[in-house]
């Protein structure tokens, strides 16, 4: 679903000229979409307004030569990052890497993405996906009901909303979309969804390639990947996952 309709972000970057700014300015308003771009190097930020993905504004800085990371959208909590990662248990064995050694898209690192969500209204969100080191195919994105990851996937219960859907009152929110992986094993997507960002922080997000719609409960997989939506977005959580491996 294309977005049509401009909204702000705003990224924390380690600014520590004008020449910085200058130099991240620039390369913002390559992208399509973009429409205004303000650094402030005194606090470190940049706020941008436009219909640019999040996840292509990052990688437009990071191109730079620096880091960003989202802090926000002009408002309260109004925006979260979570990462993904795999979890998939066999018996008597830890956490297990999704993909197989030998194959192309294989990438041995548990951290598959990262989900940024931006809430640009009181009832609409922006939610950019990204998956990377998995199988080629399509991937379902839900929110759970759950932030239970002790077992995984199969402990985050079922999609959020979903007893909604079943009494007819509204679909179930929880529902994101698809994501289509290349033989590459990268995928990006980027939707817009009728909730807040406080109403899924404590949940488990979890992409999949398996098809609930017959009712069989969620299962770990190795091309499953989940994450707990604690919209952490400070500098402290990417210097941690940074040394994980997050893309």
């Amino acid at each position: 679903m294309a977005v049509t309709t401009p909204f702000q972000t705003l990224f924390a970057v380690p600014m520590t000229c004008d020449g910085c700014a200058k130099d991240i300015t620039g390369a913002l308003y390559k992208l399509p979409g973009i429409s205004k771009v303000e650094a402030n190097v005194k606090d470190q930020l940049v706020s941008i307004e436009g219909t640019a993905a999040p996840s292509a504004i990052v990688e437009a800085i990071q191109a730079t030569g620096r880091d960003a990371i989202l802090r926000g959208s002009g408002a309260s909590n109004s925006a979260a990052v979570s990462i993904l990662e795999t979890y998939s248990k066999k018996p008597d064995e830890e956490v297990t890497p999704a993909g197989t050694p030998g194959e192309s898209w294989v990438n041995q690192r548990l951290v598959r993405g990262l989900v940024r969500m931006v809430q640009v209204s009181p009832n609409d969100t922006l939610v950019d996906l990204t998956v990377r080191g998995v199988p080629p195919g399509t991937y379902r994105a839900t929110i759970r009901e759950y932030g239970n990851l002790q077992d995984g996937a199969s402990s985050t219960g079922p999609v959020w909303g979903a007893q909604d859907e079943k009494s007819g009152a509204a679909p179930a929110r929880g529902v994101l979309g698809t994501v289509q992986v290349g033989p590459n094993g990268y995928g990006n997507t980027f939707i817009n969804r009728p909730f807040q960002v406080w109403e899924v922080i404590g949940h488990a997000l979890v992409v999949s390639r398996q098809d609930e719609s017959d009712g069989a409960p969620l299962q770990n997989q190795e091309d499953t990947t989940v994450c707990s939506c604690t919209g952490k977005t400070l500098w402290e959580e990417r210097r941690d996952e940074v040394a994980k491996g997050m893309l």
